[in-house]
């Protein structure tokens, strides 16, 4: 299996694709009309929640990226016991609004002081 390294602009798109493609998971959850998901552990265990630190800790993350917003999530749940979802969905709209600004032109580092 070769990997290919991608450098730039392609490696930011690639990693905020990853972010919100695991904000994208938790979004149809949250809400009063949110959807419960199904999750099949690899020892055939099924759980349904619609929970998103359950969701998460259910979840193989391989990707860095994707990893950060993960431990993001455990930490609004260790510091404040609620919200995992929330900060998940948000990082994603934020880095969603932030490959608009990348395909602009403008600065990675420009689009993290605005924010």
């Amino acid at each position: 299996e070769t990997q290919e390294r991608v450098r730039g602009v392609e490696a930011q798109k690639a990693n905020i694709q990853a972010a919100r493609t695991l904000a994208n998971v938790l979004k149809t959850s949250l809400g009063p009309r949110g959807m419960d998901k199904m999750m099949v552990s690899p020892d055939s265990e099924v759980t349904v929640t619609n929970d998103g630190a359950t969701i998460l800790d259910s979840m193989d993350v391989e990707n860095p990226i994707a990893k950060l917003i993960v431990d993001l999530s455990k930490s609004q749940d260790d510091e404040i016991g609620d919200g995992t979802t929330g900060v998940v969905v948000l990082a994603g709209s934020l880095l969603e609004q932030a490959e608009g600004l990348l395909d602009k032109g403008i600065h990675g580092t420009r689009i993290a002081e605005g924010f």
